[in-house]
């Protein structure tokens, strides 16, 4: 067994550095900032009803700007609801909180959602909704369309989460089951004024994916979600009442799910105000300033979660040696910021804990062990949590892989079992922000060692 290296001031200096620099992607994200500077632009219109319908894990932020933004202009919602992953107090009286389930829905999603068709109920033609959106939405207001279970509903979103398949895949075939996914929503809100304010938690910001697209045309077919089920060998493994109210949406004897050019979409505006990109722009910004020279990737990082850490782990590795960097770099540290979102296959019977990031840091320890000290590489949520666990994601270096061994674990075999969190929690590597907030996928930061490492502030 390797014996793990003391943590040195310079890993240390690393590691603050790198919690900074997460701080600050999460913050230029932050929700109700944005919100609120896209709200403001709006005429008030203060003789119109106004509701207010704030779902995701961004819902009380978002709903506690929309409601500040309203009082300013001196007037008040006349309803609403607000979906949040966990209890909070609402800011307004006429509108309730009813908290979902994360990631998999549950009873708490169950009545979000029927709390949603009674808002929605209400609504009248001549009113105007706010919806704000953010990522978690699908789960957080799961529940099924007529004729499916809940049991059935869950069974399918825990066989989707294991499937390796990514977000937008995922969200594809889930809408279709989903009572408020793929346009449903916009059509119970039709015809009053819908604006959808959104915080994008998917690759490429495809609104009609986020949060399973509740106000977005669906524009996947009934014979497409079953071509991709069958092609990643899902079809013969959801329920028999799934398969076979696609089978009649793509034979005509069921509805179609709200399709472009669908009057429901008639007055639905979508806006766009936090993305990914602009976490991981933010952190290049802040990492200028610091002396580092920031490299942001161009292509999203995707794909099986400890094939991508093994792949990043390289490149850093790589480009971290003195003579891959320009002379005029020399003496100066680098800074590598990759944005995106991975998945993790978990097979028929997972048994160990964790999540995508801190999977994919537990791969990248691997084949960064032995790394000079000052190389380090932080994953995380940009949510502040990574599967069902109470961590972001962690930092990892050239030490993490031997202090995992030291502390008794086996890492590869952590690893294969998928025990991600219980590995770096032995090494001390996990990282436990809270959650922040917002939702913009993860983000991946590497940095590289040099002789007079800049300090965090």
């Amino acid at each position: 067994m390797t014996p793990s290296r003391p943590i040195s001031a310079h890993d240390t200096a690393a590691k603050k550095l790198l919690v900074e620099l997460y701080n600050v992607a999460t913050s230029a994200v932050d929700p109700g900032p944005a919100l609120e500077c896209r709200l403001l632009s709006l005429a008030p219109e203060p003789d119109r009803r106004l509701w207010i319908l704030a779902l995701g894990k961004a819902a009380l932020p978002m709903a506690r700007c929309a409601v500040g933004v309203v009082g300013r202009w001196g007037f008040h919602p006349v309803g609403g609801l607000i979906v949040p992953p966990e209890s909070g107090a609402s800011p307004h009286p006429a509108i309730a909180s009813v908290p979902g389930d994360h990631p998999e829905p549950g009873t708490g999603s169950l009545a979000a959602a029927d709390a949603l068709g009674a808002v929605a109920g209400r609504v009248q033609p001549d009113d105007r909704v706010w919806v704000l959106l953010s990522g978690g939405t699908t789960s957080l207001i799961g529940a099924p369309v007529e004729g499916l279970s809940p049991a059935e509903l869950s069974a399918i979103y825990a066989l989707l989460l294991s499937s390796g398949l990514d977000i937008t895949a995922m969200n594809r075939i889930r809408k279709r089951f989903s009572r408020w996914g793929g346009g449903r929503l916009a059509q119970a809100l039709a015809p009053a004024e819908v604006r959808v304010f959104v915080v994008s938690d998917v690759i490429g910001d495809d609104l009609a994916s986020i949060g399973s697209g509740p106000c977005v045309p669906d524009p996947t077919t009934a014979s497409e979600v079953r071509r991709h089920l069958e092609d990643a060998a899902l079809w013969d493994r959801i329920p028999h009442s799934a398969r076979k109210q696609v089978a009649a949406a793509a034979a005509g004897e069921r509805p179609e799910t709200p399709k472009p050019g669908n009057q429901a979409f008639a007055r639905v505006t979508l806006e766009l105000i936090a993305s990914n990109r602009l976490a991981i722009e933010a952190a290049a910004k802040r990492a200028a300033e610091l002396g580092l020279v920031p490299v942001l990737a161009e292509t999203p990082i995707a794909g099986e979660a400890s094939a991508a850490g093994a792949s990043v782990a390289a490149g850093l590795l790589h480009n971290c040696v003195q003579d891959t960097i320009p002379q005029h770099e020399a003496g100066a540290g680098r800074c590598f910021i990759w944005g995106g979102e991975t998945t993790v296959s978990l097979g028929p019977s997972p048994s160990g804990l964790g999540g995508r990031c801190q999977e994919l840091a537990l791969a990248a320890a691997r084949r960064l062990a032995g790394a000079p000290e000052g190389l380090a590489l932080l994953a995380a949520g940009t949510d502040g949590r990574d599967g069902p666990t109470d961590a972001a994601g962690a930092i990892v270096g050239g030490s993490t892989w031997s202090s995992i061994a030291a502390a008794g674990r086996d890492p590869a075999r952590d690893l294969a079992a998928h025990d991600a969190y219980h590995a770096l929690d032995a090494a001390g590597a996990l990282l436990r922000p809270g959650l922040t907030g917002t939702n913009v996928m993860d983000v991946v930061i590497g940095i590289c060692p040099t002789s007079q490492a800049p300090g965090a502030s």
